[in-house]
């Protein structure tokens, strides 16, 4: 979904809930819509400050948490207990990620045997799947071979 999609869902989400469209907002939701990595409240301020100097702290985390109530951002936690975003598509395929432990980077990756198999276990054991969130952690190729790699991986890998 392109980011100005994205900025008009946000827009209409605003309206429902009875807010007003801002300059600042606006400003945090199109760099975070257009981030395409997992970004903390702090490397999505320091982005957001390239655009918008006077942006404060206290607003992107706001703005963040406002994105997500509207279901627009995803939450999520990997082991470095630091709370990144995502942005989240309107009826989104599940995905899960894999972390590489030396250098962070983080690869969104989709399976359909994989969520068949969970589907199959947990029928097995007498439960309906409401929700899922599966991390692997390991080492990158970057890593292994001494290459310094980047952080950055773009779209879903299908497996």
């Amino acid at each position: 979904m392109s980011v100005r999609a994205r900025m008009q869902r946000f827009e209409q989400a605003l309206r429902e809930r009875g807010l007003k469209s801002t300059a600042q907002r606006d400003d945090i939701a199109r760099v975070f819509f257009a981030a395409r990595e997992h970004v903390s409240v702090e490397e999505l301020y320091g982005a957001v400050r390239r655009v918008s100097p006077r942006v404060g702290y206290a607003t992107v985390y706001r703005t963040l948490r406002l994105l997500k109530e509207c279901g627009l951002a995803a939450e999520r936690h990997f082991d470095d207990g630091q709370a990144r975003y995502e942005a989240v598509e309107e009826q989104e395929h599940p995905h899960d990620h894999i972390i590489c432990e030396r250098c962070g980077k983080i690869v969104e990756f989709a399976s359909e045997e994989l969520e068949r198999l969970q589907e199959r276990i947990a029928r097995f054991l007498g439960f309906v799947v409401s929700r899922h969130r599966m991390e692997l952690y390991g080492v990158c190729a970057d890593c292994r071979e001494g290459r310094r790699g980047s952080r950055r991986e773009h779209g879903v890998h299908q497996v």
